[in-house]
């Protein structure tokens, strides 16, 4: 299965990814017990799939009790600039480096299939019977254990998977197969005692290295949190309206990062105007943002947090976009609109 593997990796890499690796399904043993405890601390937040399904999520071997092996496969969606100079332009919308292009879940996910029906079609010549599951990110799947465990990277102190070769900034998709191919040693730890991703995070979100409180996380409360915001973090949010790369951006293994592959990761969003995106109606969000991963969180909850951010801007030109959706027919939106009207009242008056 030696030459099997060596074909595989070359086909992968030919395909657009930036690494492979591949491991044991029962590689992550750890990942069950530290699983159950982020649950059982609350810190998933409104993640409630986090708890759903917890025996496959915590052990890739029960979730496909015939697969023999796990591919883990990166890809590259580096930013070409400095992706926090946006912080400091208040009047404009930070989005995450990840949400720029196209929905990554639709560009890996088709890649991962091209190098699976090969895979499966390589065997075959060679008379062994193959059958392959793709994962991107939607699944029972934990990606960042395996890929420590497949020799990609480890899990920093920010719990985000780093590549010595790789940096912060790819994707992970995983394909489980019957074939039993060689394994690659698990990266060890390379963190040292830096803890830059520890100290930029605005909103405390690392109780200690290696631990994530999801509900203090910017990234989690502007995409997966419903309702308002509590308002000891809306404050601290900044100009970020849909996730965050702080930790990401400050980490040193960046300077090996590779470049994108894919001309879908060019950043087409940009840093839109505050006072645009508050105006945008359901239609209007929808066809803003087509094809891109913001517009999973719908509208309602999309304009909460340009709210968010107007309301720290301390802009009072922005004032009045805030004041025209006191009355929206969302609650989050209205409580923001309100929220924000006030902060920045105060500001004028300060």
């Amino acid at each position: 299965m030696s030459d099997l593997k060596v074909g595989l990796v070359e086909r992968a890499l030919a395909e657009g990814f930036s690494a492979v690796g591949l491991c044991a399904p029962d590689a992550i043993p750890e990942a069950a017990g530290r699983l159950a405890d982020f649950v059982a601390g609350g810190r998933h937040g409104q993640m409630g799939w986090m708890a759903e399904r917890m025996g496959w999520r915590g052990d890739p071997a029960a979730l496909w009790p015939e697969a023999r092996t796990v591919i883990m496969l990166a890809e590259a969606y580096t930013p070409e600039g400095d992706p926090l100079a946006v912080l400091a332009e208040p009047g404009l919308a930070a989005v995450s480096c990840y949400a720029q292009g196209r929905d990554y879940h639709d560009l890996v996910k088709k890649r991962l299939k091209r190098v699976g029906r090969w895979l499966i079609e390589a065997a075959a010549k060679e008379g062994v019977a193959a059958e392959i599951k793709v994962f991107v990110d939607t699944a029972p799947v934990m990606e960042k254990p395996l890929g420590q465990a497949a020799g990609l990277g480890w899990q920093g102190k920010h719990t985000n998977l780093v590549g010595r070769e790789l940096g912060s900034w790819f994707f992970l998709g995983a394909i489980f197969t019957t074939l039993d191919l060689p394994k690659d040693p698990p990266e060890v730890d390379h963190c040292g005692s830096c803890r830059a991703c520890l100290d930029v995070c605005p909103t405390r979100a690392f109780p200690a290295p290696y631990q994530l409180d999801a509900r203090r996380c910017i990234s989690y409360l502007t995409i997966e949190h419903k309702g308002p915001v509590d308002e000891e973090l809306r404050g601290l949010m900044g100009n970020r309206i849909y996730g965050c790369d702080d930790c990401l951006a400050v980490c040193p293994w960046n300077k090996f990062a590779v470049q994108a592959s894919d001309a879908g990761y060019a950043a087409r969003v940009g840093a839109p105007d505050l006072a645009e995106l508050a105006g945008l109606d359901d239609a209007g969000f929808r066809a803003r943002f087509s094809g891109s991963p913001i517009k999973r969180i719908g509208r309602d909850r999309f304009v909460r947090n340009v709210l968010y951010a107007i309301g720290n801007s301390g802009l009072p030109q922005l004032r009045q976009h805030a004041a025209r959706l006191v009355a929206d027919p969302d609650p989050a939106v209205a409580d923001a609109a309100i929220w924000a009207v006030a902060r920045l009242t105060e500001a004028r008056k300060g």
